[in-house]
């Protein structure tokens, strides 16, 4: 698929007006959104990521709009995945409920950053290197099996990292507003407000890891890969404040995300096997028994697993609920 710079310039610019504009009519001026606002502005984010991708399939052909609706729901499952974490850190660092949506821009704008660079790493090294197939398949086997039996139990705010920033920085016990510095007896301290966008840094770093080889399985196109985070990570703020209560009932969603993992690691090996020019498998030629899954099977597989992982949540919290048993 041929992307001008001028598209490319063009959608970078958007992106950025988006996230300026959602900066100053929203996060400027601390406040809870109300539960109106954050279900406004979250539909009208995924109906404008849904009309680009009819947009996309209409002008660029359906193989390519497919491939970034396969991408846009994997993205967002997993960008679903980085609320719980957010809601973690959120506890864990006890930030007040009005500076919560600072946080949370800070963060996804670091997200968008730090995926754009392994995008761009990603892109060339696919250009250049078939094998990276191989690398990206396996890593997404490792990740799937990591999701699936790897317990969550954990508190980012407390873990290794952030004990290691601790140790390192002066840091104050209090907030001082939304600032992320404060002076203590004529001292510079750095506040909670500055460890928890550190925490949130870091984690977006590690989600970029999951996230991109998993899209790049869908699509070998950077542009798709872009769009469909970018799309993914808006609207993503509000999504935090309407779902809030209903992550916890989303028990089966590390399970569900693991199986799509999976999936896509495996149609990555087959693709790597498909385009094979490694020297010590089969010789260096492509391998012909090798089938490539078409992107209707994987876009319809990842829908599946999301809503199967979302009903069975729904399903397994309410009869816990109603036998007055608390979900695993």
């Amino acid at each position: 698929m041929p992307v001008t710079p001028l598209v490319w310039i063009l959608t970078l610019a958007v992106t950025v007006a988006f996230f300026v504009y959602e900066f100053f009519a929203h996060v400027r001026r601390p406040h809870e959104p109300s539960l109106g606002e954050a279900a406004r502005w979250s539909a009208f984010y995924i109906g404008l990521a849904l009309l680009f991708g009819v947009g996309l399939g209409a002008v660029a052909g359906w193989t390519y709009g497919g491939e970034y609706f396969a991408g846009y729901l994997t993205e967002k499952a997993l960008s679903v995945d980085n609320l719980f974490v957010f809601l973690l850190l959120m506890t864990g660092f006890a930030v007040p409920k009005i500076y919560q949506q600072k946080v949370l821009m800070i963060g996804i704008v670091i997200a968008l950053v730090l995926r754009g660079a392994f995008i761009a790493i990603g892109a060339g090294l696919i250009a250049n290197f078939s094998w990276v197939f191989y690398m990206f398949g396996a890593l997404l086997l490792v990740l799937a099996y990591r999701q699936a039996f790897t317990s969550g139990d954990h508190d980012p705010a407390h873990g290794r990292f952030m004990t290691f920033v601790r140790r390192h920085l002066p840091v104050s016990d209090d907030y001082d507003g939304d600032r992320l510095t404060t002076v203590k007896a004529g001292r510079r301290l750095f506040t909670p407000m500055f460890l928890t966008i550190v925490a949130i840094g870091f984690i977006d770093l590690i989600f970029a890891v999951d996230s991109i080889p998993a899209v790049y399985g869908l699509t070998e196109q950077a542009y798709i890969v872009f769009t469909a985070n970018a799309f993914a990570l808006m609207g993503l703020r509000q999504l935090y404040f309407l779902i809030g209560g209903l992550l916890e009932r989303l028990v089966y969603l590390a399970q569900g995300l693991a199986v799509i993992l999976g999936f896509i690691g495996v149609k990555l090996v087959l693709h790597a096997l498909h385009v094979n020019e490694v020297p010590f498998v089969n010789g260096g030629e492509n391998v012909a028994w090798a089938p490539e899954i078409p992107i209707w099977f994987s876009l319809l597989f990842i829908a599946t697993t999301i809503t199967v992982a979302t009903v069975a949540s729904l399903m397994k919290t309410r009869s816990a609920r109603g036998a007055g048993v608390p979900p695993e």
